[in-house]
């Protein structure tokens, strides 16, 4: 008998868990939200022996759990042992979106209902840091639009059992921003002749065919192209043999609008020419220079 396909959902409060099990429901997961960590094995259980087995199964387990998180991963190497297949996704957010997204919820956070969420926030990141840890995959939504996020979780977990390729997710960013906190590799185009200082080209971005141009005309330019793919032609394999399912690699530049833009998307079709799926997003593009 084949396993059961289980997907644990946790992170941080206001990071999107709730929309994260409306998607995976709606791609044929049976959801279940809130489920003590000590009832996971009853479920996998009675999943098992249903007259119509159920195959997919998402929980949704998050910090009111409290000191019975902290039995959570033997649970779940029980469930690999039993052949099922467990994958962890960990939902983030920046202490700023969260603390939007409370304030224009009005509702309090659950680990400081007198306090500031902000307090609630600093007090879920520490008790949650292990989980994060052992992720098979974090997401970052602060920049999310809702049907962005559908999309990646469809890209994520609309795979099989044992994937054959690694999902790619592609990701500009500006330096001057932070890192995105999602990122599983991250190169710096910092080094390349910046469009910036060209008085015609500032107020463009690296979607404009004018600075598509002057970015890859430079040899450095296509050096740090052609070293990137071959560093993934050797890395990607080694990835789908540890059942890495999606991959996220960010490119930054200063401010995250010219170099790391054009070379994000120069990567995403030669990426795509050899075969790969790969999704891009600029993550600062449309901020103001």
């Amino acid at each position: 008998m084949t396993g059961i396909d289980f997907i644990v959902v946790t992170g941080m409060s206001g990071a999107g868990k709730s929309a994260a099990s409306r998607c995976l429901e709606d791609l044929g997961f049976f959801c279940i939200d809130n489920l003590p960590v000590t009832l996971i094995p009853k479920v996998a259980e009675l999943c098992a022996q249903s007259e119509k087995r159920i195959e997919r199964v998402a929980l949704v387990v998050d910090a009111r759990e409290g000191r019975f998180l902290e039995g959570l991963f033997d649970i779940l190497l029980d469930l690999r042992r039993d052949h099922h297949l467990v994958r962890i996704v960990f939902l983030d957010a920046s202490d700023e979106a969260l603390v939007r997204r409370f304030s224009e919820s009005r509702r309090p956070h659950p680990l400081a209902p007198g306090g500031s969420a902000l307090e609630g926030i600093w007090a879920e990141r520490e008790r949650l840091a292990f989980l994060k840890a052992k992720a098979d995959l974090v997401i970052d939504t602060s920049s999310f639009t809702v049907h962005e996020f559908r999309k990646l979780l469809a890209t994520s977990f609309l795979d099989l059992p044992a994937p054959q390729k690694t999902a790619l997710s592609l990701v500009s960013f500006g330096y001057k921003y932070g890192l995105p906190v999602d990122a599983d590799l991250v190169f710096d185009a910092r080094c390349l002749p910046n469009p910036y200082f060209n008085d015609e080209l500032r107020p463009l971005t690296g979607r404009e065919p004018q600075v598509i141009g002057y970015v890859l005309g430079f040899a450095q330019a296509q050096g740090f192209v052609d070293r990137i793919q071959q560093f993934l032609r050797f890395t990607l394999p080694l990835y789908v043999q540890e059942g890495k399912a999606y991959l996220t690699i960010a490119v930054g530049c200063t401010g995250g609008r010219h170099r790391s833009v054009v070379l994000t998307e120069e990567l995403a079709r030669l990426l795509r020419e050899v075969g790969h799926e790969v999704t891009v997003r600029h993550r600062d593009v449309d901020r103001a220079p």
